[in-house]
């Protein structure tokens, strides 16, 4: 091939990439443009004032197209798929107790993004920023709103497979104190002290002593339930193959999405609820695979979130076994109970 020749070659290539990124660009555009649009039918969403201290409230993530997706709203509790306040605050995970919430957010940059947890008080004023070393995927908020934690992908995106890294953190709401990362508490194991380089932790849920949480710790490609202890600096393992725990409010159960061997590898969870003092597991009544850490309601209800039109949906379930999934919230996630 001739020099001339080369050169058109590349020429050409370089045409036909550059026409790509125009189309590719042009194509994200008019998405986004259109995410910026009502869509028929969807909820009904206004401006207005959002507080976590107002009772009977479902405070969560608005992912219905229109000028207010992302942003946090309120909901009433007994109809969460009634019209929604959105109070202008966008986060992409979020939950909240006693005053105190915790909203993980992308800061947009002109390369890339960058995420951060911003502590939230009762009227959504933001208190302090930490930074978040990769895409949010957890948070939770202690019953006292004392404590908070995030979980975060620093490589790979998905739990579905074995090839990740997460990072947990949890910060004293109070004084500020930042744990970056619970790979720096002993880990108890088998009743030893654990060391490994694979470890990965994600998925806090908090008791309401402001002391002890639990939590998914993984390792070898196993997946375990471990309790916590704040003061001591230390988790013990407790219960193997659980993922995403949530606490109940009376505190005698996690619930926790397990996997089944045969389910998809890229969808291997269902629902069950583990009582803390038997140990025993109870199978929930949703047959779809569930990649979420499910939120207890009351003592007896939870609820989670599924993929929807519009991102995901919400649903609720039974927490004994019993019934079967009802959806109550379209275009919703990460939702936090106002008590």
């Amino acid at each position: 091939m001739t020099v001339r020749n080369r050169i058109l070659v590349l020429l050409s290539a370089v045409v036909v990439l550059a026409a790509v990124a125009v189309a590719s660009v042009l194509h994200a555009s008019a998405r986004a443009d259109r995410r910026d649009r009502t869509q028929a039918g969807g909820p009904n969403v206004t401006p207005g004032a959002v507080t976590l201290t107002q009772p009977g409230r479902m405070v969560f993530r608005n992912m219905a197209w229109g000028p207010h997706r992302d942003e946090l709203v309120a909901a009433p509790a007994t109809s969460p798929s009634g019209p929604r306040t959105a109070s202008g605050l966008k986060c992409l995970r979020f939950y909240a107790a006693s005053g105190t919430g915790v909203c993980l957010q992308a800061v947009h940059g002109p390369v890339s993004d960058t995420y951060r947890a911003a502590i939230l008080d009762a009227s959504l004023h933001i208190r302090a920023r930490y930074d978040v070393p990769g895409i949010p995927s957890r948070a939770r908020v202690s019953p006292s709103g004392r404590f908070a934690a995030w979980t975060a992908f620093v490589g790979g995106d998905s739990y579905a497979g074995t090839n990740f890294s997460t990072r947990t953190a949890i910060v004293d709401t109070r004084t500020g104190a930042l744990t970056p990362s619970l790979e720096a508490y002993r880990i108890v194991k088998d009743g030893s002290t654990y060391h490994a380089a694979d470890v990965n932790f994600w998925g806090v849920t908090f008791a309401s002593d402001d002391r002890t949480f639990y939590a998914t710790l993984a390792t070898h490609g196993t997946t375990y339930l471990i309790r916590g202890d704040l003061r001591s600096r230390t988790v013990t393992t407790l219960h193997t193959n659980v993922e995403c725990p949530s606490l109940s409010p009376d505190g005698t159960r996690i619930a926790f999405k397990k996997r089944v061997t045969a389910l998809p590898k890229d969808a291997p969870w269902h629902l069950y609820v583990l009582n803390l003092r038997t140990l025993r597991e109870t199978p929930l009544a949703e047959p779809r695979s569930v990649d979420d850490q499910a939120v207890w309601r009351d003592d007896h209800t939870l609820v989670y979130a599924l993929p929807g039109d519009y991102g995901a949906d919400l649903y609720e379930l039974p927490a004994d076994g019993t019934g079967k999934p009802r959806r109550i919230s379209t275009a919703a996630v990460s939702p936090a109970y106002v008590r």
